[in-house]
């Protein structure tokens, strides 16, 4: 498996202790995000975790912002991709059963940093249920 990761300033310590558990995992990483405390536009990180993702070149994504808002906006704006932002394992895991989310979105600010590797676990072990829901994901797209 290979996970793209992105984050801004607010998602580096995040970002750090994600990427030490995927390769825990020995899960291949591909980190796109700032290692610095130095203010910075979330969309130069995320755009290209998106673009990978869309393009297959990664299995999902993991994107990091303060309140993962912005980074989710960014990544949902590229075709193919579905962005789920989450703030509980539960959330995590609905947005991988019924909607196939292929980025999870944290909002670093509101969510302590057990939690977030929690989450990340739950979206890489939580299979699509794909049934109805692969109709309704056929929808999303725009033309």
């Amino acid at each position: 498996m290979k996970i793209a990761i992105g984050n801004d300033h607010a998602g580096t310590e995040y970002k750090l202790a994600i990427v030490g558990l995927l390769k825990s995992l020995q899960i291949e990483v591909q980190n796109y995000g700032t290692d610095g405390s130095d203010s910075v536009d979330y969309p130069d990180f995320v755009h290209p975790v998106a673009s990978d993702v869309a393009t297959n070149k990664v299995d999902k994504g993991i994107i990091i912002c303060g309140s993962g808002n912005g980074a989710s906006m960014t990544a949902n704006k590229h075709q193919k991709v579905r962005c789920a932002l989450c703030w509980t394992k539960e959330i995590v895991q609905l947005a991988r059963e019924h909607n196939d989310a292929n980025i999870l979105s944290l909002p670093a600010r509101f969510i302590s940093l057990p939690q977030a590797l929690e989450m990340v676990k739950t979206f890489l072990e939580t299979e699509f249920e794909g049934g109805r829901h692969e109709r309704r994901i056929e929808k999303i797209p725009c033309s």
